[in-house]
This record gives C-alpha cells, structure tokens and sequence, in this order.
C-alpha cells in the first residue's frame, strides 16, 4: 500500500468513526437541525477527505474527490480548501509530476479539465488566478478549452491579465496548428469579458480576433471573430460617446 493510501485509509477511518457516532443521536430526533458543531466537523472531514482524495495516485480517487467538490460548490462552499484541491489537481501531470521508470504516471487530462469547469464555477478571484496558472502550463487542447471557457465566465479582467492570457495561447497554438475549438473557446470568453466589462480595450485580444478571422480556420469560426470585432467596436464607440456626454455636462455645469 502507498504512502497515500495509508494516508487516505487513515481518513476514512476518522470519517467512520464520526458518521458511526451521529446517527445513535439523530435516532431519536431525526428532523433535528444539525447543530453548529456538527456541521462544522462533517465540513472539515469532507475537506480532509477531498485533500486525501485530491493528492492520491489514482484517477479514480480523484474522480471521487471531484464529485464531492461538485457537491460542496453546489452547496455554496468556495473555501481556500476547495480551490487548492482543485489547483492541484488542475495541475497535475503538469508541475506535479509523478514518475515511475522515468515514465510518467499521474498524466490524467480528463482530471485536470473538470478541475477547470469546477473553478470556473466556484468564479472567485482566487479561482481565475488558479485557472490562469493552468492556462500557461497546460499543453492538452481540451484542458485549455475548458480553461478558457472559465475564465470567460467567472468574467474577472484586472488589468487586461486574463484576456492577454489567453491571446498569448491562441497565439502560439495559432502558429504550429491552429485549433478551432480553442479559438472558439477564446471568441466566447472575449464577448462575455467585454460584456461584464464594458468592452475590451487589450490589443492583444483585437490581434488574435483579427488572426483568427483572416486565419486558418474554418468558416464559421472567422465568422465568429468577424462579429467579436464588430461588437468591440460598437463598445468603443458607446464608451467614447458616454465620455463626450460627461464632458458636455461637466462644461455646461462650469
């Protein structure tokens, strides 16, 4: 048995001993509220759990760590202790690496791609800061696609950080072989962070829209770009007219 393992069978062994010591109570009050404390130890075993889960050399741990993930995100919890879980898992294969024989082992992009979607849906700054650090690393398209994907809807964009990351991937996937899908991904995720704000104003993201329209590509993805431009524009124009009004009140007011 591995070292993670013993690690995990420890857990499970406290999370027995505390799930067989609550239903002799709940017993004779069923519909009782679970009072603070027990609540508070059921989520700080659920977090041991799915730290043990998370960090253990299968995949299909970490399957199970992912769907209770989902359920704590679903019930609200975005802790520190969930996204960490999620960043490493994001990353492993990665920066984490495991290898046997010189052989990598711990390779699981189907892992690192749902830990992407869970992110996106925890929608934290912490969490884009976490998807940032797997955009830039990540090679496997799928893993990027949903990575960017999150990034479009959590919607964060200070200092122009998320948009030129994600130009920067389109950019060099655009150079050695153009992936649609990706280029897709990073059209949707341009229009919702202008639209949550107020526009875009990164080069960056104007070049890899104008690339990817004129590029190669198939149609209905230049198609796609072609409206992104338009649409960007049509936010310049509102933001320089808004700016004209403002300045039009402030000197009639003077």
């Amino acid at each position: 048995m591995t070292l993670t393992m013993k690690r995990f069978a420890a857990v499970f062994a406290v999370v027995c001993t505390v799930t067989l010591a609550v239903p002799a109570q709940q017993q004779n009050s069923s519909q009782r509220e679970m009072s603070v404390e027990e609540s508070y130890l059921q989520q700080s075993v659920e977090l041991m759990v799915i730290r043990e889960q998370s960090h253990a050399d299968s995949r299909e741990m970490k399957l199970l760590a992912l769907q209770y993930i989902g359920e704590a995100i679903d019930r609200g919890n975005t802790s520190r202790e969930i996204r960490d879980a999620l960043e490493y898992m994001g990353l492993e294969g990665v920066l984490n690496q495991a290898r046997e024989n010189n052989r990598l082992v711990n390779d699981f992009p189907d892992i690192r791609r749902e830990a992407a979607r869970y992110l996106g849906e925890m929608g934290t700054p912490e969490a884009r800061d976490s998807l940032l650090r797997m955009l830039v690393v990540d090679r496997e398209p799928m893993v990027l696609q949903e990575t960017v994907k999150s990034l479009g809807k959590i919607g964060l964009n200070d200092n122009d950080e998320t948009v030129a990351t994600i130009a920067f991937i389109v950019r060099k996937f655009d150079v050695t072989f153009p992936d649609n899908l990706l280029a897709l991904s990073a059209i949707d995720a341009f229009e919702t962070l202008a639209e949550r704000n107020n526009g875009i104003r990164s080069p960056d993201a104007i070049n890899v829209l104008m690339r990817i329209a004129e590029g190669r590509y198939i149609r209905p993805v230049q198609d796609r770009a072609r409206q992104a431009l338009s649409d960007l524009r049509k936010y310049a124009a509102q933001n320089q007219q808004n700016q004209q009004q403002q300045q039009g009140g402030t000197g009639s007011g003077s």
